[in-house]
């Protein structure tokens, strides 16, 4: 049989750790929350071609840069989950998106980079065939971007 007193005791420790914790995390900003009012991209996401949806999100083009570095396998098997990271050294990113010029809406993502957060996203993206991946990342209001050809063999995209 266990000791119910240490159970009890144990049970108490721990309700009052997390009670600390999360009393302690009220002094952080959360981002999150201010970024559940922003508006959400509806244009940008619809369009077919990267150029659009890029001047739908940003209303200008980016520019080359290689300290945008973007990692993508250069043969994806399957085109349904297609993992993608971005990392950058650029100061003042305030966001980072994913296009696929061949999918049938080219932005796959797009995200809002707090003041101060690492500037490093990874995702699995869906690709309907071989395209190029484009990353886009706003960084002290201007655009800078990087692409990778991905060649697919099994579309995610009904294909």
């Amino acid at each position: 049989m266990t000791d119910v007193r240490f159970s009890a005791t144990r049970r108490l420790i721990l309700q009052g750790a997390g009670a600390v914790a999360l009393v302690g995390l009220g002094d952080l900003p959360f981002p999150a929350l201010a970024a559940a009012n922003d508006k959400y991209p509806e244009e940008a996401f619809r369009a077919k071609s990267e150029a659009d949806a890029i001047k739908a999100l940003y209303g200008k083009s980016p520019e080359p840069s290689d300290k945008v570095k973007m990692d993508a396998p250069e043969i994806a098997e399957n085109g349904a989950v297609v993992p993608i990271s971005v990392t950058t050294t650029l100061a003042d990113v305030t966001s980072i998106a994913f296009l696929v010029s061949e999918n049938p809406v080219a932005l796959v993502a797009s995200y809002k980079i707090p003041a101060g957060t690492l500037p490093s996203i990874a995702n699995r993206i869906k690709m309907a065939k071989t395209s190029n991946v484009i990353v886009v990342v706003e960084a002290g209001g201007k655009l800078y971007s990087a692409n990778k050809e991905v060649k697919v063999t099994v579309g995610g995209c009904g294909g």
